[in-house]
């Protein structure tokens, strides 16, 4: 992995994630003082993005054999995802590519957007070019595989909340053979490109399978303008049926 960096600040203390969606482990203040005392690192915040609770609780566990390591919130969604990353405001955010509401790329660019001091850590099984390319173009600090070690992972956690990068080896050899450098001929996501930030979020919805009213509703947009979306995104994209749009999301990994 490729680190290294400056460190992070101090969490205030008592400060607790939203009861709605996100839990927090408090450590004691004992613990911070006696951190304090021996110079030890400050705690790195971290809040948690992934699909399946159960990857969250294994995720918990392997974080938490680190004290200088605090988990902030979780949650299963992109779109809470980036309301809790700018109202926790943790130090990192472990986030997975594939998750509902929004996906992990465009939930990352959020919250790189709306964020001043948060760095977002992709924990994924997704291993191709394009999700990288991606991942990394919307503001991820590193890119690491759900096959990493623990160890792996702590690392790259508190690497990343120093301002550091991280790197699973197969990304960063594709990092090192230019996959990310300007290769000449039109680019592999130039036509993704073409959405607005509003139509990759209808597109997501209606590769889901979400028909134009819930779309509407879980837009706070009507369905006509979920209509207009979806007829300029198979403009745009040269795309003529839903199908064909859902194959273009899966390729594109806005769903898996």
């Amino acid at each position: 992995m490729i680190e290294g960096g400056l460190p992070a600040g101090k969490r205030r203390q008592g400060e607790r994630a939203a009861p709605e969606h996100g839990r927090l482990h408090r450590g004691s203040s004992r613990s911070r003082t006696t951190a304090a005392v021996e110079g030890s690192a400050p705690h790195v915040r971290v809040l948690l993005a992934d699909p399946q609770t159960v990857v969250r609780q294994g995720l918990r566990r392997i974080l938490a054999t680190d004290q200088a390591i605090e988990i902030v919130g979780e949650t299963g969604d992109g779109r809470t995802a980036v309301e809790m990353a700018e109202r926790l405001q943790p130090d990192v955010v472990v986030m997975d590519v594939a998750l509902p509401e929004l996906n992990g790329i465009d939930a990352t660019r959020w919250i790189v957007e709306r964020t001043k001091r948060t760095k977002v850590l992709i924990l994924t099984t997704v291993t191709d070019d394009m999700a990288v390319r991606r991942g990394l173009k919307a503001g991820a600090s590193g890119y690491l595989l759900k096959a990493a070690e623990d160890l792996d992972l702590l690392k790259a956690v508190k690497a990343i909340a120093r301002g550091a990068s991280s790197f699973s080896p197969v990304v960063s050899q594709m990092l090192l053979r230019g996959y990310l450098g300007n290769k000449g001929g039109r680019s592999v996501e130039d036509d993704l490109a073409l959405l607005t930030d509003r139509e990759r979020e209808v597109l997501q919805h209606i590769a889901e399978g979400k028909v134009n009213k819930a779309i509407a509703a879980e837009l706070s947009i009507s369905a006509n303008t979920v209509e207009t979306h979806r007829k300029r995104i198979m403009e745009k994209l040269d795309l003529h049926n839903t199908a064909a749009l859902v194959r273009f999301a899966m390729r594109k990994r806005i769903v898996t």
